[in-house]
């Protein structure tokens, strides 16, 4: 049971993050298309597409942060000392977004652009610093005995972080774009149809670009890809849900864009966690260094892993099972 129990939670703890990647991110990439939307009909539309799931899906990152205290406590305190100001900024962004989705429907004409900016502002705030906290990992945080060495509040910006910071807004916004052509009709799914184009090309150029910053800069990360060559079947998978994408748009097939970007995401994720395993801080702190004593990971097993967790992801899909299928945008959201 000792040996099993940190894997256990490492894969408990991959799963909630990779949800709240593909769940929270087709909504958050919504909320960047309402910035650059004007058309008062076509917000209330694309509010309409994610208003019954979009609280939801943000369950997850609360259950990776909670599996991140209880399991992992030594990753939980590096995080938070590395990440503090990201974090906050997330909070409050996220916040904000809820606070402004609920109030813009009661506002007046005068005052809903305030409401707006802060839906819109709030989605890229988040996706941006969530984007920039992966890049951060990716390149490497200063880690001396299990503790972040690092000198101030910004020792997680460079270059390279800021541009995973834009990458995944470009990707949020594109998964954004396909879950509004599955969800939608008429005027809103034609320019979602039209922005996936133009965002699919954006998100293969900060792959490329990426990749080869990377390689420039030899991140321990790339050594990875010499040791474990297998990695290559992920980029693989990811370049086969390219071919979904672009055929979903010749032959506008609705749901074939959102289950490309999805393997995307999901090829993405895999890509990194494997490159880092097994390190949960990379290259730092092991899943089994990083382990809470085994009493207490028997503990939560058998209350949140056993009861509450499998709860939750069937909650989660029947909510989506209740509200498959295209969205009346014509209609007020709830």
């Amino acid at each position: 049971m000792s040996a099993f129990l940190p894997g256990f939670w490492a894969a408990i703890l991959a799963l909630g993050l990779a949800l709240y990647v593909v769940l929270d991110g087709f909504d958050l990439g919504v909320g960047i298309l309402f910035g650059f939307t004007r058309n008062e009909g076509l917000r209330r539309g694309m509010l309409s597409t994610i208003s019954p799931v979009w609280d939801g899906n943000e369950t997850w990152l609360v259950i990776g942060g909670t599996v991140l205290w209880a399991a992992f406590p030594i990753v939980y305190a590096l995080i938070l000392s590395a990440f503090y100001l990201p974090i906050c900024l997330m909070l409050a962004a996220l916040i904000l977004r809820g606070v402004a989705f609920e109030f813009r429907q009661k506002a007046s004409v005068r005052t809903r652009f305030v409401w707006d900016l802060g839906f819109a502002g709030g989605s890229l705030v988040a996706v941006f610093v969530q984007g920039a906290a992966i890049g951060a990992l990716v390149h490497g945080l200063p880690v001396t005995d299990g503790r972040f060495a690092g000198a101030g509040a910004l020792a997680w910006v460079s270059p390279f972080s800021l541009l995973c910071g834009l990458g995944l807004c470009l990707g949020d916004a594109l998964l954004g774009a396909a879950w509004l052509v599955m969800k939608s009709d008429g005027q809103l799914r034609d320019r979602a149809y039209r922005a996936i184009s133009w965002l699919l090309a954006g998100v293969l150029v900060f792959l490329a670009f990426a990749f080869t910053a990377a390689l420039k800069m030899n991140l321990p990360v790339m050594q990875r890809w010499i040791d474990r060559p297998w990695l290559a079947v992920f980029p693989a998978v990811g370049m086969s849900a390219v071919v979904v994408i672009v055929s979903g748009l010749r032959r506008r097939r609705d749901s074939w864009p959102f289950m490309g970007v999805v393997m995307i995401f999901l090829a993405a994720f895999a890509t990194l966690a494997a490159s880092f395993l097994p390190y949960l801080v990379p290259f730092s702190l092991t899943i089994n260094r990083a382990a809470a004593p085994t009493h207490s990971l028997a503990f939560i097993f058998w209350g949140a892993g056993i009861v509450v967790l499998p709860l939750i992801l069937l909650y989660t899909v029947i909510v989506y099972a209740i509200f498959k299928g295209k969205v009346d945008t014509g209609s007020e959201y709830p």
